[in-house]
């Protein structure tokens, strides 16, 4: 498979989640909750992987839920939490252990701006960045792995991670729970994907344009 062809392959999962996701409940039944498990894990745990659609895949799973009894609201959030915070407490001791030398291995996804990113959030919110960072891609695989590259200590890390993971999964897939039904979400998924992207962005273009403005004025 070529460059372009996995950009679109990557594409076409976005853009129509909700039917895909619909299509693996529909083929693989209870063992959609393993797959969701493992894609929450990875974006969250992996430094490697840090461009997963963690906001969207929870949305749609709410969504699912509403609508097929496959996918159980009470048994699917406390599961993606776990998988949430056992990826954040792997990638603390990946930086813990590893740290900066993994930007070694040259892969594709692994940009250390990602990383000098991630740490003007924490000079900026400190300890609060592994909560908020939640609702940022990019940033929430990064955050827990710079936790552990820094001087925060574990007793203090697991307390903010515990948060940040019960906050956001619970807010994201209760948000496609509550709204999966409505016949304009179902109609205009892709509309809501963008938007749920946008709206995660957000905090990094602040931050960005801000920047720019410091140093345009220094």
């Amino acid at each position: 498979m070529t460059h372009l062809s996995i950009i679109d392959f990557a594409l076409d999962w976005l853009l129509h989640l909700d039917e895909k996701l619909q299509m693996v409940v529909q083929e693989y039944r209870s063992f959609t909750y393993i797959i969701l498990f493992t894609i929450i894990f990875v974006e969250t745990g992996l430094v490697l992987m840090p461009l997963l659609p963690g906001d969207s895949l929870l949305f749609a799973a709410g969504s699912i839920a509403a609508l097929d009894d496959t996918l159980n609201i009470y048994v699917l959030i406390p599961l993606l939490i776990t998988a949430a915070l056992l990826g954040d407490n792997t990638n603390y001791f990946i930086g813990s252990r590893i740290g900066v030398r993994i930007f070694n291995l040259k892969w594709r996804f692994l940009k250390r701006e990602y990383l000098t990113q991630t740490e003007e959030f924490y000079e900026k919110h400190g300890g609060y960045t592994l909560i908020m960072a939640r609702f940022v891609p990019i940033v929430r695989t990064f955050a827990p792995f710079a936790a552990g590259m820094g001087s925060m200590t574990y007793a203090k890390f697991i307390g903010y991670c515990i948060s940040g993971a019960v906050l956001w999964v619970t807010s994201i897939t209760c948000l496609g729970y509550a709204l999966g039904t409505q016949p304009w979400v179902k109609n205009n998924f892709e509309t809501v994907v963008f938007a749920i992207i946008g709206i995660s962005l957000l905090p990094m273009v602040f931050q960005f344009i801000k920047k720019k403005w410091m140093n345009k004025n220094s």
